[in-house]
């Protein structure tokens, strides 16, 4: 990573009593986006960005140490037939912020549009990132972080160990070339 200039920041630790897990812009997709079809283990887990060029390159959300032995592209439970074709491949991103939040977030927010304007508020004063608890006393919270080069459609991935269990979730932002490592002249 030091090679190519990309460092590593933990941002906090993310509340997933569910273990059902969503990605999305918070400002327009929050209440309509569906959790990812793999479920974690309930618990707090690291949420650390990983930055290059002066930008939010992925953001990762770490279940267990180790190294991923493969990867797999992380897809959505659809809710209703998907209006374009990777609907449920990938997100879209209107406001140049993405999020990590538990599916049960999204109840609240349903239930309350005080917490919906609440977190429209905190996503447009973000600095980079952060991860902030919408209700004085509940431990659940949201993470919050800017995204590459802005909007755009973005895809996340599971990094599962030998036994094909999740160690890893990361959400490419698009800012990294040849970011597996390949030279851009080799052919697969």
């Amino acid at each position: 990573m030091a090679k190519r200039k990309i460092s590593a920041i933990t941002i906090g630790e993310l509340e997933l009593p569910t273990g059902e897990i969503v990605a999305c812009d918070p400002l327009i997709t929050g209440l309509s986006r569906p959790a990812f079809s793999r479920k974690v283990k309930p618990g707090r887990y690291p949420v650390t960005l990983l930055q290059a060029q002066g930008c939010v390159a992925a953001a990762v959300l770490r279940f267990s140490p180790g190294l991923p032995m493969r990867w797999e592209l992380a897809t959505f439970v659809p809710d209703r037939a998907p209006v374009y074709k990777s609907e449920f491949l990938e997100f879209i991103v209107d406001d140049a912020v993405a999020s990590f939040m538990d599916k049960s977030v999204l109840t609240l927010m349903s239930d309350q549009q005080e917490l919906d304007d609440y977190l429209a508020d905190v996503a447009c004063t973000i600095d980079r990132f952060c991860i902030d608890s919408p209700i004085e006393g509940n431990p659940l919270n949201v993470a919050m972080f800017d995204t590459g080069y802005g909007d755009g459609s973005y895809r996340s991935f599971w990094g599962l160990n030998a036994a094909g269990e999740p160690l890893l979730l990361m959400t490419d932002f698009e800012v990294l070339e040849n970011a597996d490592g390949r030279e851009s002249n080799q052919t697969n």
